[in-house]
Parts: C-alpha cells; structure tokens; sequence
C-alpha cells in the first residue's frame, strides 16, 4: 500500500536553467546524502539527512517518471544516511549507510523493497560495515565497491549472488576510497572519484571486468568530485554533481567508451552533492541533495536530454 499521494502543485522551472536542463517536480521532501534507483518507469529515492532537523531518515520516496508525480512509500526498517542503492529484477536493494547521527556507525546490511507488495525485507548481511558506498548489478550479482568505515576509506570490492544469496570478495580497487560513484554498462562496474581523509577528492576512474576478475584504469575524470552520483545513457556514462572546497560542483562529463575519452555535458542548474542519480534511455536524473557543502537539503530535480544537450568538442588532456 502506498502511504500519502502525489504532490499537486508543481514548483515553475527556473528561467535561469542551463539550456537542456529540464525542471521537473520536486521531491515532498527536503534531503541529502540519500541514494537512488529505477525500477520501470520509477525512481525510488531512500534515507538521507531531512530538513529542517538534519536526523536521519529511514524516508523513501517514489518518482513517476511518465506523470512527473511523486508519492510516499513505506519507509525503510531502519533510518540511514550515505547507503547505496541498485535495482534488480523489479526490486530495489539498499546496502550499508550509517545508522546515527553524521558518520558514527557504519552498517552491513542489505535490504529489499518490493514495490508491488510495498514491503521491506532483511538479506544477508555484507562481509563490511561500510557507507559513502558505491554499487551496481550486473547479471545476478550486486558489486559493492569502496566506500568508509570508522573514518578509513576502503578499497574493498564485495559481491552478492541474489540466486545464492551469498557474499564473496573480489580484487580490490586501485585506491580506497569514500564519496565515490559507480554505474554499470556493456556488464562492466564503472566506479568514479571520490575522496579519502587528507587527500581530497580524486578524479580517478576504473571499471570491473567481471568475466575477468579484474580492474581496468580509464582516463581521469575532468573534475575530481567526490559526494556525486553517476548514470548510464546506453553505453556512455555520466558524472554529476559532488562538492570541493570552493562549493558543490556544477561541471557534468560524459564518457563515450568508443572514443576512450570524457567529454563536457551542460553544467548542472542547481549544483549539489549528496544527490541521487539515475536514467532512463537518453535522459539523466539529478535527485535531491545539498547545494551548499555540508549539511544542507533540496527537494530540487532536474533532468537531461542527451538527444538536444550539446557534447563539448573536447576531451581532457
């Protein structure tokens, strides 16, 4: 069943969004540091930090993407904040996050939402507590990468086989890790940036092979970024959003695996981290999240066309 109903006033696009950004209806509420994923033509939209109180929520949020119309859904078992999420066969899956208030404890565990029975239900916990995680699915398995605990960023790469509900480990990543982002296309893991104490955010980006066990090193993203989110458009990817020490990041990149090289997309309106990030064939969705660095909320979503945004003629150096 599902709790409360769609919004019925729809806030105005700004006339200030970049050209190919779309202003679609916000979300009924105001979070960051929540995670995100598709299921049809819906987008679930999960824990957080929520204004006005900055608590943690256990919060979840449904997208319909054909009415622009956004709805309650039963709230997760427990609040998180920083948890990954992924789809898989018409159910969503949320691992780790951070159970109390800022980053005080990590958790393993691994939840399903299945949305025609509206109902939440407890799988076998992850071998790591971890959060500021990043995941994907690629055939029957859930990859989980990266991501911290007890202030230590992981290079650590973990694997679910739904079909056994088993976990087992994999090669770990080239650097550990928090704040990164992954996506999943032509059955790679593609994991991106992110940040680690004292280091700052990196640009770096890797996919996993899983037909062969192994890491492959791509070119570094345009702009490190840590706090964002990445989407796939057929077999290009996308990274958006994130936060540095001169505010939430604007710049959007687009990786193209025919060409081998990241190319400039339209700069995001409503520059945030903390956000959610998902697609559906040729559009991206930007969910939510903080526009100042910290603690901070939006209800904001935007979206864009790849098919009308103009790709830059150029690529890094």
């Amino acid at each position: 069943m599902l709790i409360g109903s769609a919004d019925s006033r729809k806030e105005p696009a700004r006339s200030a969004l970049a050209k190919s950004w779309t202003g679609l209806r916000h979300g009924k509420l105001k979070r960051t540091e929540v995670a995100a994923a598709r299921v049809g033509r819906f987008i679930y939209v999960v824990g957080g930090f929520q204004a006005p109180s900055g608590k943690t929520t256990a919060a979840a949020e449904r997208y319909d993407i054909a009415r622009d119309r956004w709805s309650r859904v039963r709230p997760m078992p427990v609040p998180l904040n920083h948890p990954a999420a992924a789809a898989y066969r018409r159910s969503v899956y949320v691992l780790g996050g951070y159970r109390g208030p800022g980053s005080a404890r990590a958790v393993s565990t691994l939840y399903r939402y299945q949305p025609r029975l509206d109902r939440w239900s407890r799988l076998p916990n992850a071998p790591t507590a971890r959060a500021a995680l990043a995941v994907g699915v690629i055939g029957r398995k859930l990859y989980a990468a990266g991501g911290a605990n007890l202030g230590n960023a992981l290079n650590t790469l973990e694997i679910y086989d739904f079909n056994r509900r088993r976990w087992s480990t994999g090669p770990g990543m080239s650097t550990a890790r928090e704040h990164l982002a992954a996506t999943v296309a032509g059955e790679m893991l593609y994991v991106l940036g992110g940040r680690a104490a004292g280091k700052g955010n990196f640009s770096i980006a890797e996919r996993y092979v899983p037909a062969q066990s192994r890491w492959e090193p791509l070119p570094d993203l345009r702009k490190a970024r840590g706090g964002f989110a990445a989407a796939t458009v057929g077999r290009r990817v996308a990274a958006f959003g994130g936060e540095e020490a001169g505010g939430t990041i604007a710049e959007v990149e687009l990786y193209d695996p025919r060409l081998g090289r990241w190319t400039a997309l339209p700069d995001l309106p409503s520059p945030r981290h903390g956000l959610g990030g998902s697609s559906r064939g040729r559009r991206i969705y930007v969910i939510e999240g903080g526009p100042t660095p910290g603690l901070s909320f939006s209800s904001v979503f935007e979206a864009l066309d790849l098919r009308s945004a103009r790709v830059a003629d150029q690529s890094r150096r």
